[in-house]
């Protein structure tokens, strides 16, 4: 009987895969690789051309509509660390991680919406960049709520 077990056992490992193929020959998700052709001259990705322009300066004016969703996208993206006021109190600094800069500070304050939305889109300092998670024409939104912020006066 141990031998029959045995001589099972020995032709089931003789059945595994010795791993000597070649993987992409077995691969089940392989994929498709295509010889590099170069792009035209001048060929610009689809959308990036419209997505550039929605960041050029001056942007669109601030109306009540555009202030409120700044308001809205600015306490989902920002207020996390900057605080809803944005005097950057916010929750992740109650649980250990340094402060970002007031927005009431004088240097942030001579910021313009066009500077505060770079900064929205390439990051600075510890702070990492939104292209990726915030619209451009959202990124105006949040640069005018967060002027508007900064004109409110301090409260102690």
């Amino acid at each position: 009987m141990r031998l029959a077990i045995g001589l099972v056992g020995l032709g089931l490992l003789a059945a595994c895969d010795t791993g000597t193929e070649e993987r992409n020959a077995v691969a089940s998700t392989r994929t498709v690789q295509r010889p590099y052709q170069a792009l035209p001259p001048g060929t610009i990705a689809r959308g990036a051309a419209a997505r550039q322009a929605a960041l050029e300066p001056p942007g669109p004016e601030p109306t009540p509509q555009l202030l409120a969703r700044g308001e809205e996208r600015f306490r989902v993206f920002c207020s996390p660390c900057h605080g809803i006021g944005g005097r950057g109190d916010g929750t992740v600094v109650s649980r250990g991680f340094a402060p970002p800069p007031s927005y009431r500070e004088e240097r942030l304050r001579g910021l313009s919406p066009e500077q505060i939305v770079q900064v929205i889109t390439h990051g600075k300092g510890r702070m990492f960049p939104y292209a990726d998670r915030v619209l451009p024409e959202e990124r105006w939104a949040i640069a005018h709520h967060v002027k508007r912020l900064q004109g409110l006066e301090e409260n102690p």
